[in-house]
């Protein structure tokens, strides 16, 4: 047959294909070149979670916050004489923490919404009783300290004043009094440990003749406040005892110490803490650095979702390589099995379908929780990749062989996500059983020959006429 100029027949001409091994060379590079956008679904899951953060804060700010308590607490105003005339006085504030102290909290809760966030907030009634004995009072004083009993208080310590649902009411010895910001320090800090304090604003009142050495009596404060995610109460007296109980289901106890008992139950929760002066590790009394390092005695209640979505996906997406290392082997063992090519770009496809599958995991989350969410978006994802490995390889059989596949790629992965303390004993050997199954499919394969050549049509030259 004689060519016409310019004019070109539709000819089949053959592309020789590179070699296995370089090829699988290409599939590993392709699935590390994946965790790029798998690191942006990292980020959008931080960018969530400190926006739900943000939520709290800004509910709880209304609320009150996290509310901790300081028991009736003995606050005697002291002055240091100056030695030269050079020098000023020096004004101080005494603490005498009671002998005995007993608190009962109790609090009830509902949920705040905004949104797709929901915060936790409760409103919280305080009884907090504390037995005082001023023998030996002072008894830890400065040198040359001249004390005025006059104007000694009865304060009270909340951390969020804003949270005050009624005035805070003190009675001593049948008398009853109204507390407000106390006369002699407004406000005390705490430590909180890691280079972090807890603020107390200090609610007072001067109990007449009553505060004087050698004294003793009994005084009982009763306050009513609103907060948000914690309730704490610091172990005021030398000897102290909490006990508290709430309607929340699901209840975190934390602080300095735990509960000695406690009961939650789906009605809610009872705790009780009893704590000795030995193991307060706080003199019974002192200045007002005395009270550094009280909050390590907080015992405290956070109420707090069972499941945090954003912690969840975020620990799914910490198995991204290992996810994306899996498929993308089964599609190449496929491949070579299979002698039908697959181009880099359908790798590509089955990878962009992995990370939609962790947008769809955080979206749903958000709404019905994780486990839902993951039976869903991964159910959704296991169905494409399925079919899609039936489409390239036109066969029903490796479709559903790639469904059973998958499928017990997804059911592995959240396990490893519930098994937490065990995930990555189990992870571990999940990849050594994937890595040898590849070697055992893969063992007749000449890593040096060439996958089946592709016949392509040339296309022809428009005519330049």
């Amino acid at each position: 047959m004689t060519d016409v100029p310019g004019l070109s027949l539709s000819l089949p001409f053959k592309i020789k294909s590179r070699s296995i091994g370089l090829k699988l060379i290409v599939v590993c590079g392709l699935a590390m070149l994946m965790l790029i956008p798998a690191l942006l679904v990292g980020g959008l899951v931080e960018d969530r979670r400190n926006r739900a953060s943000d939520v709290i804060k800004d509910i709880s700010s209304h609320v009150g916050g996290q509310q901790t308590f300081l028991g009736p607490t003995l606050a005697i105003p002291y002055t240091v004489p100056p030695q030269y005339q050079s020098e000023s006085a020096i004004h101080g504030m005494y603490l005498v923490f009671p002998a005995r102290a007993s608190a009962n909290v109790k609090t009830t809760t509902q949920e705040r919404h905004r949104s797709l966030f929901k915060v936790p907030v409760f409103q919280a009634d305080a009884k907090l009783d504390a037995t005082f004995d001023l023998s030996g009072v002072p008894g830890a004083a400065p040198q040359r300290a001249e004390f005025d009993w006059s104007r000694a208080e009865i304060v009270v310590g909340v951390s969020d004043a804003r949270g005050a649902l009624s005035d805070a009411l003190l009675s001593v010895e049948g008398k009853n009094f109204t507390l407000a910001p106390s006369q002699i320090a407004q406000t005390v800090s705490i430590s909180g440990g890691q280079n972090s304090s807890v603020g107390l604003v200090l609610l007072g009142t001067k109990i007449d003749d009553l505060a004087k050495p050698d004294k003793q009596f009994n005084v009982s404060s009763s306050l009513r406040f609103s907060g948000a995610q914690r309730i704490a109460v610091l172990a005021y007296g030398k000897t102290t005892h909490v006990t508290a109980q709430g309607d929340w289901p699901n209840p975190g106890f934390d602080g300095g110490f735990l509960p000695a008992t406690r009961t939650v139950s789906g009605s809610g929760y009872t705790a009780e803490w009893s704590l000795p002066f030995i193991a307060r590790g706080v003199r019974a009394e002192g200045v007002s650095d005395t009270i550094t390092g009280l909050d390590a005695t907080a015992l405290g209640v956070s109420f707090i979702e069972v499941a945090d979505p954003y912690q969840s996906v975020n620990r799914s997406v910490k198995y991204v390589p290992l996810f994306l290392g899996l498929v993308f082997l089964s599609y190449f063992i496929f491949e070579v099995t299979t002698g039908k090519r697959i181009h880099p770009a359908q790798y590509i496809l089955v990878g962009i379908a992995q990370i939609i599958f962790y947008l769809l995991l955080l979206a749903l989350a958000e709404r019905i929780g994780f486990d839902f969410a993951f039976l869903l978006a991964g159910s959704a994802t296991v169905v494409l990749l399925s079919t899609n490995a039936g489409w390239i390889f036109s066969s029903r059989r490796y479709g559903a062989r790639a469904l059973i596949l998958f499928t017990a790629m997804y059911v592995l992965i959240y396990t490893l996500l519930r098994l937490e303390d065990n995930s990555l004993l189990v992870g571990a050997i999940a990849s050594f059983v994937a890595v040898a199954a590849a070697m055992y499919f893969t063992r007749k394969i000449d890593w040096y020959s060439s996958l089946p050549e592709t016949v392509v049509a040339s296309k022809p030259p428009e005519n330049p006429a």
